[in-house]
């Protein structure tokens, strides 16, 4: 049998061509050549307060409005909406999503709570007071967190890109994409506008990413591994998620998956 001869010609221009195209197949990265100045600041947090948290409640989404936290908890057949007392942790109201509803994040736009699910492609808008669904809505990504600038919904799905959507008919507006000097950010997670800026956890990660919502640019990072004590945690014990920002008293609180506790947190910047 012969064997079978390909010029080498044939060979060298394409695989010339792949080289010229490789950076088009990798990861986006938006500078390359980051300046030092690029390198965003750093900060830790020392614990001012610590409060109880339902160790069952699987956190995906948390709020602070008129003095309660508002929780959305996920998990199929676990699923639910809940008015939770800060000081004691209990929970004065509930509404518990059908089962084959994974719940994830909410916010809270005027009178209206409004509750994501994981990969159903559908939200809930419930009033604020009742609890009463008052509609639902659709979208193509999966859902994760949200949150609002008192202007636009702002939405994450999992990935490194957040959706501003209209708060009354849940168009998308326009979407950014979170980076840092290396690149975009993955992981985008739970949501909560604090002070102009997004506050964004990464999943599976002990940090909370600053965002400014015009640019998507990652303005600094808090660093939050060590938060739970190991004495507290169990085989059950899952990831840090859970950001709740008081406004009138510039409070901010966290928490996390199956966590016994929330914390209030006062941020340090490191130098």
């Amino acid at each position: 049998m012969k064997r079978l001869l390909i010029p080498l010609s044939i060979i060298a221009i394409p695989l010339f061509g792949i080289i010229l195209l490789y950076p088009w197949f990798k990861t986006p990265v938006l500078s390359q050549d980051a300046p030092a100045r690029a390198v965003v600041p750093i900060y830790t947090c020392r614990i001012v307060k610590t409060y109880h948290h339902d160790r069952a409640a699987f956190t995906q989404g948390l709020v602070f409005d008129g003095g309660y936290l508002y929780e959305g908890t996920g998990l199929e057949g676990r699923s639910s909406l809940r008015k939770v007392k800060l000081e004691t942790g209990t929970v004065l109201k509930k509404r518990t999503l059908g089962p084959q509803f994974f719940g994830e994040g909410l916010t809270i736009f005027g009178n209206r709570i409004i509750q994501l699910t994981y990969r159903s492609g559908v939200g809930f808008v419930y009033d604020k007071n009742s609890f009463n669904l008052l509609k639902t809505f659709y979208y193509s990504t999966e859902g994760w967190g949200i949150t609002h600038n008192n202007k636009w919904l702002i939405m994450s799905d999992g990935t490194s890109k957040l959706h501003f959507l209209d708060p009354d008919t849940f168009g998308e507006i326009k979407t950014i994409i979170v980076h840092d000097h290396r690149g975009a950010i993955m992981g985008l997670n739970e949501l909560e506008f604090v002070r102009g800026e997004i506050f964004a956890n990464i999943w599976q990660e002990d940090r909370i990413a600053r965002i400014d919502p015009g640019t998507g640019q990652i303005t600094g990072w808090i660093e939050l591994k060590g938060l739970l004590d190991p004495s507290d945690s169990t085989r059950n014990t899952d990831v840090l998620n859970g950001i709740a920002y008081d406004s009138a008293n510039h409070r901010l609180f966290v928490t996390g998956k199956l966590w016994p506790k929330l914390f209030e947190i006062e941020l340090i910047r490191q130098e």
